[in-house]
């Protein structure tokens, strides 16, 4: 049975969206987007509503899914988490994440390669707490090792460029709080025991060699 579209009008407090009126009363609303081809009087039968609707749906869960993005780059698996709890459908949720990645918004390489230099750039931490943080976000081993690989890591550089941020909050305590305070600082961003010694001692000899030279 086909109906006919009545009216065409603009959502007063959203202006993305307009509501359609079939045979004189309202029957639903659509994205701009969706209802671009739509026009008063053209007739519409339930295959076809049935498939605005679908697509409307879809329209939604991308523009969501992009407000989402344009705080930080995400993984694929957090995009479809937030869509999940939006509650769309796992049918259009892959359609989405399809279409994002096709329009370059979603890329889990991409996405590994900036954390991984964010991190490093502004919160140091070990390799091994890194490609927990990645797999944490969904993100496959393959493509996690890829970026740990191209970053060219050493521990032992990160570990010192962790302990010079937080130095000046233990540099004037004694040798035991020092080393205990610094050593759990450092081990809670997964330095190993060993590369986190040897940190601890090289600082506090360059500390007492400092110390020492403005003393003479």
């Amino acid at each position: 049975m086909e109906k006919t579209i009545t009216a065409i009008e603009a959502q007063k407090h959203n202006r993305s969206r307009v509501n359609i009126s079939l045979d004189g009363a309202y029957a639903f609303s659509l994205d701009q987007l969706t209802a671009a081809w739509l026009k008063p009087g053209l007739k519409l039968n339930e295959q076809q509503i049935a498939q605005l609707l679908a697509k409307d749906e879809q329209q939604s869960a991308y523009s969501r899914a992009l407000h989402f993005l344009s705080f930080r780059s995400r993984s694929n698996q957090e995009v479809q988490t937030y869509l999940e709890r939006k509650g769309y459908t796992a049918e259009v949720i892959e359609a989405v994440l399809a279409q994002l990645e096709e329009d370059g918004f979603l890329n889990d390489t991409r996405f590994s390669r900036e954390w991984v230099e964010n991190r490093t750039t502004f919160r140091p931490r070990s390799q091994s707490m890194l490609g927990w943080e990645l797999k944490q976000k969904g993100v496959s081993s393959e493509t996690i090792e890829t970026a740990l690989a191209e970053a060219e890591l050493d521990d032992a550089d990160l570990a010192l460029e962790a302990a010079h941020r937080a130095l000046g909050r233990y540099a004037g305590l004694p040798w035991e709080d020092f080393a205990r305070k610094l050593g759990a600082y450092l081990q809670r961003r997964g330095f190993s025991a060993q590369v986190t010694w040897a940190t601890i001692r090289k600082l506090w000899n360059a500390m007492q060699d400092s110390s020492s030279m403005q003393d003479t």
